[in-house]
């Protein structure tokens, strides 16, 4: 390569590390507009004249690159719990920029084989091909949608509205289109190219506006008081105990405390995934005595904790959400589907076992995967009301969490530690206001070592624990809206939108004028 191509090269790479401020917790969405619409004329430019097409894989490869690069690096900081994984740290802080930014690779590829030539046809593949591609990283090997365009909104929750309707791979298709719509201002050569431009500008003022109302339609709803309270209980109790000689009474103890249990209320109280060391599901109960003085028939308790069945003389581990009454009787459990690969299952065990290698938060074998998700339908001591469990990471899902929307909240309990003082508990939040707007429920949010939130049907945290901080909060009362657009029909509305595109793309492109 020459002088200019290490040049074009740096430019691409900045350009998508400059794009990762846009996200959380920074969201800069304005720089957007700049990262990508010249990302676009790069590519329009070159498009022009490049000969060997292979080339332009790298274009895209290099902007996702430095995108991930970026806003992906406390991935990393889970391996330092470890000494085992200590050494893939630096293989990890390249390897999986360089696997994602694989998919921004095809979409530059296939933008420069296919044959179009018109600007606005061209526009249009672009966004398509970028938000096809999203869709893509977000369902292949278990799939990982982190740190969609789309995200960069999360602080205008007026405009997120939109997603009740289109959900976030539409909407993150458009915000690709929104942001690379001064591109074709910039190379206009018709008033086609200004008509486009306008409609995308015009086009997140009315989505404000109608949001803006449909908050305030909301606000106007009235209360209504439950008759119960659900307590989403927000720990500091550090990782390190999975790996050190961390004792499980101290930590029984404390969480008790910090759940200030009265005995005269209703309380389901929830706490975070794997929050109790050194004991499995149906060990909960030798420590009974630890809940007698506080815990009495008006408690249930809801938390992550471990399990195993025995299948075939084969036991299976689950990462599990567990409820028990207050003679810590379990009521109902719920084994996690989606497994953090590494995290929670090791990909071909047996060959990496060879080399000392094991998922991070088990000790003895990787999790296996629970078979479904089921509605977990609270019917005892009083309580009536139907909860949709997620644990951890399973919040980050568009459209895949559930088939029936016949349940009253979104339950999500985490451990955000893996991912240390860093902006991962900010991005993996961000989530839980996607799927709250989507799907008109609210989402009660349980974390240790990271931000614990009630957040209403229209993604506002009505209340919130930060940060780093301990403490509970209560949700004792409820709004409640109609079935979204989305929870009806999920991406089936996204399948619409493509098919758009294509229109587009093929009318602007026979267009002779």
């Amino acid at each position: 390569m020459n002088k200019k191509e290490y040049l074009e090269f740096l430019y691409l790479f900045f350009l998508g590390a400059l794009s990762s401020f846009s996200l959380p917790p920074y969201n800069f969405f304005i720089i957007n507009f700049l990262t990508f619409s010249l990302f676009l004329i790069f590519l329009l430019k070159k498009k022009k004249f490049l000969i060997n097409k292979k080339t332009s894989f790298f274009y895209g490869w290099l902007f996702g690159f430095g995108y991930f690069f970026t806003n992906l690096y406390w991935i990393s900081i889970s391996l330092t719990f470890d000494i085992n994984f200590k050494f893939l740290i630096p293989i990890t802080v390249i390897l999986i920029p360089a696997f994602l930014a694989i998919f921004y690779g095809l979409v530059t590829f296939f933008f420069f084989i296919l044959n179009f030539k018109k600007t606005l046809s061209l526009f249009f593949l672009f966004a398509l091909l970028l938000g096809l591609v999203e869709f893509i990283r977000g369902i292949i090997l278990t799939g990982f949608p982190w740190n969609l365009i789309a995200f960069s909104f999360f602080n205008h929750i007026e405009i997120l509205q939109i997603t009740s309707v289109i959900g976030t791979y539409a909407f993150n298709m458009f915000c690709i289109s929104l942001f690379i719509s001064p591109a074709i201002f910039i190379l206009k050569k018709s008033s086609q190219e200004i008509i486009i431009f306008i409609f995308f500008l015009i086009t997140p003022i009315i989505l404000y506006l109608n949001g803006y109302f449909k908050v305030k339609n909301f606000q106007n709803i009235e209360l209504t008081q439950n008759n119960y309270t659900i307590r989403a209980i927000s720990s500091n109790i550090k990782l390190e105990r999975f790996y050190g000689e961390a004792e499980t009474i101290p930590v029984l103890d404390e969480l008790i405390e910090l759940s200030n249990p009265s005995l005269n209320d209703k309380i389901l109280f929830l706490w975070p995934e794997g929050i109790i060391p050194n004991i499995s599901q149906s060990e909960l109960i030798e420590f009974k005595y630890l809940f007698n003085e506080k815990f009495n028939e008006n408690h249930l308790l809801g938390l992550g904790i471990n399990s195993q069945k025995t299948q075939n003389g084969k036991t299976k581990f689950f990462n599990s959400f567990s409820i028990y009454d207050n003679e810590l009787n379990l009521i109902h459990s719920y084994e996690k589907v989606k497994l953090v690969p590494f995290g929670e299952f090791l990909p071909l065990e047996k060959i990496l076992r060879i080399i000392g290698l094991k998922s991070l938060t088990n000790n003895y074998q990787s999790y296996s995967s629970g078979l479904k998700r089921d509605i977990i339908d609270i019917n005892s001591n009083s309580f009536s009301f139907k909860i949709l469990p997620l644990i951890c990471y399973e919040i980050i899902y568009s459209g895949m969490i559930f088939k029936d929307n016949k349940f009253d909240y979104i339950v999500n309990i985490s451990e955000d530690g893996w991912f240390g003082n860093s902006i991962g508990p900010y991005q993996h939040y961000a989530h839980s206001i996607f799927r709250a707007i989507e799907s008109g429920k609210y989402v009660i949010r349980s974390s240790n070592n990271g931000i614990t939130a009630i957040i209403n049907p229209i993604g506002l945290a009505e209340q919130k624990i930060f940060l780093g901080k301990s403490g509970y909060i209560d949700f004792k009362e409820k709004r409640t809206v109609e079935t979204t657009i989305f929870s009806k029909f999920g991406n089936k509305i996204f399948l619409l939108m493509i098919l758009l595109y294509i229109f587009l793309i093929f009318s602007f492109n026979r267009n002779p004028k």
